[in-house]
């Protein structure tokens, strides 16, 4: 029995060395899972972008601002002159913050009465806003203790004032079951036909590589954006999702998203042998990095700067962007317009990639 055992091991274990790439997955890939999301797994918020609305210009003032810079928790992007300029950039995600010192401030210190600043707070991360409420409230409270000052700090939370995690949690979701399913449609598609030997007749057919990819695009698209739509309008009624930007925007920022999605499910099915390995890769190259690299749970800027240079290549990034935007701040599309042009391209290059490898298989 156990000889016979021996002898079935033996075996196994030279066929996993006669099989490369297999044995460098198993040997690899967890190690460099570890190191990838063992970095971008980061609770603590750091270069929080603040703005400030100094109306003072004092002595005073620059000081708490520099506590606030000092502090390591934020990083200054700029100031501004008036609440329009406050709300452009917190519309833009220039500014996830804004300090607003008002303008009696160094007047009142010396005269030894209370100041109060306000911090405008972007809410579309409840997390992150109360995380950021909490960072300003101690940075405050420092300050006024070391410089025996009466300063208290008015936090004013954007967007989502009662912090409620529904309103950050729900377009994340959509995003990501929007992501999951897209990939997985379109990944088995291409496959399925050189499976069920059909894939020979295609390609005596006079049908051009990238026409077969649209056409089998277009069917699952489809289906993709009326199963969005159904999330959004049932995330609306079960879960109290505001509306407050233009449909048409979202739709939009959805299609496109929607067209990268199964633009890369295509590429994954024209390079897999088979159903049961294209369905895992899709799943692997779309669970993980929308779930952990597109900031739906974890803020991107937390993230070293090596894992925030591959959420770049992540298109839930950009379509959460879009998306919080246009539902929970009703922004227009001046806001996140790059974001549709950066999931316009990873459509086109995806798109075109998948076309490239069909047409070498059919030459």
């Amino acid at each position: 029995m156990i000889a016979k055992t021996l002898a079935v091991g033996r075996k196994e274990l030279q066929q996993i060395a006669r099989d490369t790439p297999t044995l460098l997955i198993l040997l690899f890939i967890p190690a460099f899972f570890l190191l990838l999301y063992g970095y971008a797994l980061n609770f603590d918020i750091r270069n929080v972008s603040l703005a400030v609305q100094d109306g003072d210009r004092s002595t005073e003032s620059r000081e708490l601002v520099s506590a606030f810079v000092n502090s390591g928790y934020f990083r200054l992007v700029g100031y501004v002159d008036s609440d329009a300029d406050v709300s452009a950039l917190v519309d833009r995600n220039e500014a996830r913050a804004t300090l607003v010192v008002p303008s009696s401030f160094e007047r009142r210190l010396r005269s030894g009465l209370p100041a109060t600043v306000q911090l405008i707070v972007d809410g579309d991360n409840a997390n992150t806003a109360s995380t950021v409420s909490g960072y300003a409230r101690s940075i405050v409270a420092e300050f006024g203790g070391v410089s025996m000052l009466p300063v208290t700090l008015e936090p004013r939370i954007w967007y989502n004032p009662q912090l409620r995690s529904t309103l950050f949690l729900v377009p994340g979701l959509i995003a990501y079951i929007s992501m999951i399913t897209a990939v997985v449609s379109t990944a088995l598609s291409v496959v399925g036909e050189k499976e069920r030997g059909t894939m020979e007749q295609i390609r005596m057919s006079p049908v051009h590589p990238l026409s077969y990819v649209l056409g089998k695009t277009l069917p699952y698209l489809g289906i993709s954006f009326a199963a969005a739509l159904l999330v959004i309008l049932a995330s609306m009624v079960l879960f109290d999702l505001p509306m407050r930007g233009s449909w048409w925007l979202l739709c939009l920022a959805i299609g496109l998203f929607l067209v990268g999605a199964q633009a890369q499910g295509l590429l994954i099915s024209t390079m897999a042998e088979s159903q049961q390995v294209a369905f895992q890769v899709a799943l692997l190259s779309s669970f993980l990095p929308t779930f952990i690299l597109s900031g739906f749970i974890f803020p991107i800027t937390s993230m070293p700067p090596v894992v925030q240079a591959v959420t770049y290549v992540v298109p839930a990034r950009y379509f959460l962007v879009a998306l919080r935007a246009i539902v929970l701040k009703g922004a227009g599309i001046d806001a996140f317009w790059h974001d549709l042009v950066a999931l316009a391209l990873f459509a086109t290059i995806t798109l075109g990639l998948a076309a490239v490898r069909l047409s070498r298989e059919w030459s």
